[in-house]
């Protein structure tokens, strides 16, 4: 038998089609999702701590908000906290420099450099003011050094002498150990448990707030010989001196800083120690 194949005429079969589970991609949403916190979790503490970490993206941010409150204690503030960043190798030597506005080796410095610098970016010479005022009241200041005058290379590079000035020009607050009496901006001389003399044991730094989410702590910005650092140390050493220093008129305006450049002399030769 000869059988044909019989063509079909009609229109086209489709396929059923399948309905689709709403329920599906919800719970596949759902599977992912709670992988995610499963996986993601653990690392929460772990971003949080780099967030509150001193490095130098926080401190960019910490210096940004300080600079926006505007107030001259969170700009003296910031000003520290600049100097956290800044490469410096602890160097206590004597250097020649030029008077005002002199400084050593941007490179160099100990922990009154800190302040000094510091002062000086918000428009105030404190290598000057210190030797004004020694000039007129020399007895008045230590005499660790047996020096018979004031000595503008090195005066404003001496805690002792810092000491003495934000004394008589500023406010000398009361010594605590409680957070809260200190605001951002202050100055805080230390006794530290070495050094062989009572000058020599002495430190000096500003306070400035904690990273990220430590940002209501005091902290401070100091140089104790590895360079400006940014660390949770107000209380770690004995407090000898609480200042609150602010010229009278003012610090420079954003402006004005500016528009006036400080410059320093950067060409000194060591040819001692300062004792810092």
């Amino acid at each position: 038998m000869n059988l044909s194949p019989i063509e079909y005429i009609g229109p086209a079969p489709r396929k059923k089609k399948r309905r689709r589970n709403p329920f599906g991609g919800i719970l596949l949403l759902l599977v992912v999702v709670g992988m995610g916190v499963v996986f993601f979790r653990p690392l929460v503490p772990f971003l949080k701590a780099q967030q509150s970490q001193a490095s130098e993206e926080t401190a960019q941010v910490a210096i940004r908000e300080l600079r926006e409150a505007g107030d001259p204690s969170s700009r003296l503030a910031a000003a520290a906290l600049g100097r956290s960043l800044a490469e410096v190798s602890y160097d206590p030597a004597y250097y020649s420099i030029s008077f005002p506005g002199g400084d050593i080796p941007a490179g160099k410095g100990t922990a009154a450099d800190v302040v000094t610098r510091s002062y000086r970016q918000m428009g105030v010479d404190l290598q000057q003011l210190v030797y004004e005022d020694m000039s007129e009241n020399f007895r008045l200041y230590p005499q660790f050094w047996k020096m018979k005058g004031p000595d503008s290379n090195i005066d404003h590079r001496r805690v002792p002498n810092l000491q003495r000035f934000l004394s008589r020009h500023g406010e000398e607050l009361a010594l605590s150990r409680v957070a809260v009496d200190y605001q951002f901006g202050d100055v805080v001389a230390w006794r530290l448990p070495f050094g062989e003399t009572g000058q020599a044991a002495s430190h000096i730094g500003i306070v400035v707030p904690g990273p990220g989410a430590k940002q209501s702590e005091k902290w401070v910005v100091h140089n104790i010989g590895t360079g400006p650092e940014w660390e949770d140390e107000l209380f770690s050493y004995e407090v000898v001196g609480h200042y609150r220093f602010v010229p009278e008129g003012g610090f420079a305006s954003e402006e004005e800083l500016r528009d006036k450049v400080l410059t320093a002399s950067a060409g000194g030769v060591p040819v001692g120690s300062s004792d810092l």
